[in-house]
Parts: structure tokens; C-alpha cells; sequence
């Protein structure tokens, strides 16, 4: 059922509250986890009161078993990381509707977004949700046809309930299938979103199976090319008139869709991506619609920053940027 304007709630401006996450479990390089402490730091170098004003709650990790022995290679750590997910969507559901807070999510890597959008889809379980990722990647693998396994490469396969198992490649062991399984059924919901309800942008590292789902499902990728000749504003309004039908709208940004010049702290970055400024005016553009209910910023990783912490520093002033867009213009608007 979509939200017309008679139904919405007459809420007051958003109140913010930041979810920690510090799980990079699903990361193939390790580090991912100091990322939300490398943005607190470079708050602290900025003067900024952006922490100190706003409510957080600390989601507990499951980092204890990057000690251990990977069981599952198709989908490593993958118990481990259900458990996670699990209490990102309930921390992000309790956001939403216990507190009736806007939850922005500072994730190590991006395997947290299937429980970021389980949470959304826990508070509304009868909404339609829609997904702005900004990635360079897909991120549309399952253990069928990941070709490494770590699991941030599978967040929206999971979301989407998708095993491509036309592409299968992979024997998966039946412990990460039970676990893939649980992931996918979080919030008591198996597909959480349409997959014609997902636009991506700056996508430009997939790989074959990837691309089947994306021509399967028709998902739009606006490329940095296309952002960068029609401007970052115009980009965004096209892509919310393709998500008109959507409730709710959840916005997620990897830092590595950033170029390589500017994303120098990261696990996968990849060349010829967006600048910071484009990346700022796209997600001030979409953060601006009144459906958009979460934000969540991922992957910044200081042990691979050879500048310092200047992808934390980075990744900060978007953080704070975004965040001043929502509170002066966001309410709540949201039928349950």
C-alpha cells in the first residue's frame, strides 16, 4: 500500500540517531571494523559536535570469529554474520518506530545492509521499500556464485531473495546454505525488496553473474559518466520517479563508489568513480524526499589509508553534510 499525503503523520523535524555497527566480517580484507572510529576521529580534527549531540546505540559485533577457522568458504563467516544481521534489524526497527528516530548506520562493511534493510522492512513489514545503492558494485551474489566467498558482496541478493542459480558454480556446504536461508527469511520476510525497486549508481565492478541478475530484473544503473554529464540533482530526481511506487526509501553509500583518488581507505576500490561533491549532491538529493527513512555509510577501512585518515576524513564531511540535509528538511512521514 503506498503512503498518500492524507495518511502521512504530522511529525516534527527528524530526530537522528546513529546506529554503530563494527562488523567486518563479510569484508575480505581486515580493518573495516575501525571505520566508524575513523569517522568519529575525523569529527574530532573538524570541531565538529555532530557525535556529541546526537543519540547512538552500539550494535554488538561478531568480529571474535575472524579468529577461527573459515567453515564455509562460499559464504564465510556466515553464521557469525546472521547473528549480526539479526541485531542490526532489530536495533534499526526499534530506531524507527519505538524511538520515531531517523537511524543513520556507520557499518564496517556492506554484508550489514541486509540487516539494516530487514530492520526497515521489521518496523513496516506492510510498506514498499526502495533501495539507492551507491556502490561500486553489484553486490548481487549468493554462495552459488560468489567467487570469493566473503559475504559484503551478497547484501542484496539476500534482500532480494535471488540464489541465481542459473549461474550456480559453487558446491555450498549445507551449514551456509541453513544460515544463507536464515539470512534471507530475517524480519519474517523473504523478499524485503523488489528487485525492479532497487537503482544503482557509479556501478561499474560486476561480474557475469551479477550482470544476468541486473538484465534479468532490468535494474537501472545511472554510471559516473551519466551522473557526471546530466549533474548529480538531475540523476537523483530521475532515479526517485522510478522508485514512485515505493513507500519508503533507504539510501546506502560505499565509499568506494568515491574514485580511487579520493577512496584511498578502502577494501575494493575502483577506478573512475564519483567525486566527493557528486556524491554529495546525489545523496542530498535523495535524502530531501520525505519517503527516505535510513542512511547508512560502509566500508571505510584506516589500515589500508596511506593518506592518514583522510578516506575517515572523507567520508565524515558526506556523514555530516547528509546528515544537516535531513534534519533541516526530513520528517517522518510514515504510515505503519
Amino acid at each position: 500500500m503506498q503512503v498518500t499525503k492524507s495518511k502521512l503523520m504530522s511529525a516534527k523535524k527528524a530526530a537522528l540517531k546513529i546506529v554503530e555497527v563494527r562488523s567486518e566480517l563479510g569484508a575480505g580484507q581486515r580493518g573495516a571494523s575501525l571505520g566508524v572510529d575513523a569517522i568519529k576521529i575525523a569529527s574530532v580534527k573538524a570541531n565538529s559536535k555532530f557525535f556529541g549531540t546526537n543519540l547512538k546505540v552500539i550494535v554488538k559485533d561478531e568480529n571474535s570469529r575472524m579468529f577461527q577457522q573459515v567453515q564455509t568458504p562460499f559464504a564465510k563467516r556466515s553464521v557469525g554474520i546472521f547473528k549480526v544481521l539479526s541485531r542490526i534489524s532489530k536495533a534499526v526497527a526499534k530506531v524507527l518506530v519505538a524511538e520515531n528516530r531517523f537511524p543513520i548506520v556507520l557499518s564496517g562493511d556492506h554484508s550489514n545492509a541486509a540487516g539494516t534493510i530487514a530492520g526497515i522492512r521489521l518496523a513496516y513489514p506492510h510498506q514498499r521499500l526502495g533501495v539507492m545503492w551507491i556502490d561500486a558494485h553489484a553486490d548481487l551474489h549468493s554462495p552459488y556464485t560468489s567467487p570469493s566467498g566473503n559475504m559484503h558482496g551478497m547484501p542484496l541478493a539476500i534482500s532480494i531473495a535471488d540464489d541465481n542459480l542459473e549461474c550456480q558454480k559453487n558446491d555450498v556446504k549445507k551449514v551456509a546454505i541453513k544460515y544463507w536461508e536464515k539470512a534471507k527469511n530475517l524480519a519474517g520476510i523473504k523478499q524485503k525488496v523488489k528487485p525492479s525497486d532497487i537503482v544503482f549508481f557509479a556501478v561499474r565492478d560486476t561480474e557475469a553473474e551479477e550482470n544476468h541478475l541486473i538484465a534479468k530484473h532490468k535494474i537501472r544503473n545511472f554510471n559516473v559518466n551519466e551522473i557526471r554529464q546530466n549533474g548529480a540533482k538531475k540523476i537523483a530526481n530521475e532515479a526517485l520517479k522510478l522508485l514512485k511506487e515505493c513507500d519508503l526509501i533507504y539510501v546506502s553509500f560505499d565509499v568506494d563508489s568515491l574514485d580511487t583518488s579520493i577512496s584511498v581507505g578502502t577494501g575494493t576500490p575502483v577506478n573512475n568513480g564519483l567525486m566527493v561533491s557528486e556524491a554529495q549532491d546525489l545523496l542530498h538529493e535523495l535524502v530531501k524526499d520525505p519517503r527516505t527513512c535510513c542512511f547508512e555509510i560502509v566500508e571505510v577501512n584506516p589500515l589500508l589509508d596511506l593518506k592518514g585518515n583522510s578516506m575517515g576524513e572523507t567520508a565524515f564531511g558526506i556523514l555530516e553534510s547528509t546528515a544537516n540535509v535531513i534534519k533541516k528538511v526530513h520528517t517522518l512521514q510514515i504510515q505503519k
